[in-house]
Order: structure tokens, then C-alpha cells, then sequence
């Protein structure tokens, strides 16, 4: 059965077992040979690649609908590997292929994912897009689960990155259409970014988790989970405004001040927050993003009170914001879930 949206061409090599591990990760597996085709059935059968075994005249007249029915093909010229990757490819799946031979170029170059084994020729490694440095297909799984982990540190840089920008646009354009003044100086904007940015710039360092099957990016889903968590972190934003204005009764340079605080916190909390596609305790952050959030939190909080390049505000409203940000954004995790499952991020 073809898996999610991937088809991995593998040409077999002497590891069993590596192709289960593949399996695993929501990869199908397809043996392709120039061996006949009991041969062929035989070999799959001792490693454990699939149930047919089928013969290349298929790949001539296929027009893709039954390539699922096969697992292993059989008497294979180096055109059918061409044309196996391309079938593969009309019919919208993301196709790898391993080679190490010269006739096993044109395949390499035509898919996605190309990989040449170590001891591949010269060719064969000029076309691939990933050439292994040791013996044998162990590396390849690997390379799947680094790349997975990089990419859910991509989508987590993206949805952090749009969350952000929702909420401080939009705090900022309403705050001065209500309340006729700049609710954060453009000194304020300026630090804030600096503050922020060693913490985002840390999330390349995080402890991820590869996803158990293949990842696709869904533009319109990213946007919509992040427009709907971007405006849950807004009211946020308004809520500890208000609170300065209408319970401290801070001036207006305290309450830029405030908003400041309050900008830089909840942009380091969404990071927590959408650094997991579960809840965000289910694994720890890396050392780098600690290390910056807590660096951050320090300077901007003395900066707050002491009144370096802002106003100076206690240490009350400093620490209830802190305590607020925290508690309103372990709510929203919550939330999450449910929007993060509705987009089917994962």
C-alpha cells in the first residue's frame, strides 16, 4: 500500500531490515532490477520487500494507475528507471532512488530525491542530489529524520514568525487608532526585535521530533493556524494593556513600557508554544533556546524597572505581566491542539 504522498525507488543492496525502518516512517519501498523475474521474487521475498514481483513490459504501457500493485520490478533497463521515477511523479509522489551505477544517472537526476551509494561512480554521484560517505542504505534513514526535523524547525520558525507579526502590527495600529498615541516608542520596536531575535534565531538549535510520516508544506494551513492563534495572543496583548492603564494607572511612558514588556514576553511564550504540535511539555527545549529566553527575560526586566532607555515601572506590573503571559498562553495550548488538528499540522 502506497503510503501518505512518498514512493522511495531503493535498489536493493545487501541491508535488511533498513527498508522496514523506512517503512516505518510512511516511506514505500520498491525494489527495481535488471534480474529476472524469479529471481527477483526470490531476493525481495528473503529481505522482505513486497508481495508482487513484476515484470518492466508493466512500465512500457502503465499509465500509473496499477504501479501500487507492485513491489518489485523486474528485468529493468535503465530507461524503465527513468520512467518508473516519472510515473511516479504524474501520478503526485515525492520519488527517491538509489543508485551507484552510470546507467542509473538519468534516474538519479529525475528524482526529487536522488541518492548515490558510497562506492558509486563519479557520474552517478554528479546526478544525485545526496551521495552516502559509508557503506550500505543506513545513512538514508537518517537523512530522512534529519531532514523531517528540520522541517518542523522551519514550520516552527514560519508560524512563529506570522504570530508575531499579526499581533505586533495589529497591537499597534489599533492601540494608536484607540488611544491616540503610540503605545510602544520606535526605540521601544527597535529593542524589542533585538530581544526577540536571539530566541528566534535559537529555534534552529531545538529538540525536534521527526514526524512518523511524510511532511508536505500547506501554505494556506499555516496561515489560517497562525491567523487564528495570532489573534488569541492579541487579546492578550489588549488585556495587559488595559490592565496598566486602568488598574496601575501608569503614565504613558509606563505604559509603553508595559506594552514593551509584554511584547517581548509573549514573543518569546509563542515560541513555546508552537515549537510542539502536542502540548508544549512534551519535550525540552534546547539548551541555546533557554539560555536566550532567560537572558532576555533578565535584561528586559531590569531595563523595565531601572528606566534604561524607557521609562521605569515597579515591579509589580513587570512580574504580574510575566505571570499573566505565562498562565494566558498555557491556556491557549489548549487551543492549539484543536487548530493545529483542524489544519492538520503535525
Amino acid at each position: 500500500m502506497l503510503l501518505k504522498d512518498s514512493a522511495f525507488g531503493l535498489k536493493l543492496h545487501s541491508n535488511r531490515g533498513k527498508h522496514v525502518q523506512l517503512m516505518d516512517l510512511g516511506i514505500r519501498v520498491v525494489m527495481v532490477t535488471g534480474d529476472g523475474l524469479e529471481t527477483a521474487r526470490a531476493v525481495a521475498a528473503q529481505v522482505g520487500i513486497g508481495k508482487r514481483a513484476c515484470h518492466s513490459d508493466r512500465l512500457q504501457a502503465d499509465s500509473g494507475d496499477g504501479l501500487h500493485d507492485c513491489d518489485v520490478f523486474a528485468e529493468v533497463l535503465p530507461e524503465h528507471k527513468f520512467r518508473l521515477v516519472q510515473l511516479l511523479q504524474k501520478r503526485g509522489h515525492t520519488a527517491g532512488m538509489t543508485g551507484d551505477g552510470v546507467n542509473d544517472a538519468p534516474a538519479l537526476k529525475q528524482a526529487q530525491v536522488g541518492i548515490a551509494v558510497s562506492n558509486a561512480t563519479d557520474v552517478a554521484k554528479a546526478a544525485a542530489s545526496i551521495v552516502l560517505t559509508e557503506p550500505g542504505l543506513g545513512n538514508i534513514v537518517a537523512a530522512v529524520e534529519e531532514s523531517r526535523c528540520i522541517y518542523q524547525r522551519m514550520l516552527t520558525y514560519t508560524l512563529n514568525k506570522i504570530i508575531k507579526t499579526i499581533n505586533v502590527v495589529l497591537f499597534l495600529s489599533l492601540g494608536f487608532i484607540f488611544a491616540h498615541a503610540f503605545v510602544v516608542t520606535p526605540l521601544l520596536i527597535v529593542l524589542m526585535m533585538f530581544a526577540n531575535d536571539f530566541a528566534t534565531m535559537s529555534i534552529a538549535t531545538d529538540s525536534v521530533v521527526a514526524s512518523s510520516m511524510p511532511d508536505r508544506w500547506n501554505i494556506r494551513s499555516i496561515l489560517a493556524a497562525s491567523i487564528a492563534l495570532g489573534a488569541l495572543v492579541l487579546i492578550l496583548s489588549f488585556a495587559v494593556f488595559m490592565t496598566g492603564a486602568f488598574l496601575w494607572h501608569l503614565s504613558t511612558g509606563g505604559l509603553q513600557t508595559l506594552n514593551f514588556v509584554m511584547l517581548v514576553l509573549s514573543g518569546q511564550g509563542t515560541i513555546y508554544l508552537v515549537r510542539e504540535r502536542e502540548h508544549f511539555w512534551r519535550s525540552m527545549p534546547s539548551r541555546w533556546l533557554l539560555t536566550s529566553s532567560f537572558a532576555d527575560i533578565i535584561i528586559i526586566g531590569l531595563m523595565a524597572r531601572f528606566g534604561i532607555l524607557m521609562a521605569a515601572i515597579p515591579w509589580l506590573p513587570i512580574i504580574v505581566t510575566l505571570g499573566m503571559v505565562a498562565t494566558y498562553l498555557f491556556i491557549v495550548d489548549f487551543a492549539k491542539l484543536r487548530i493545529f488538528s483542524a489544519f492538520k499540522l503535525h
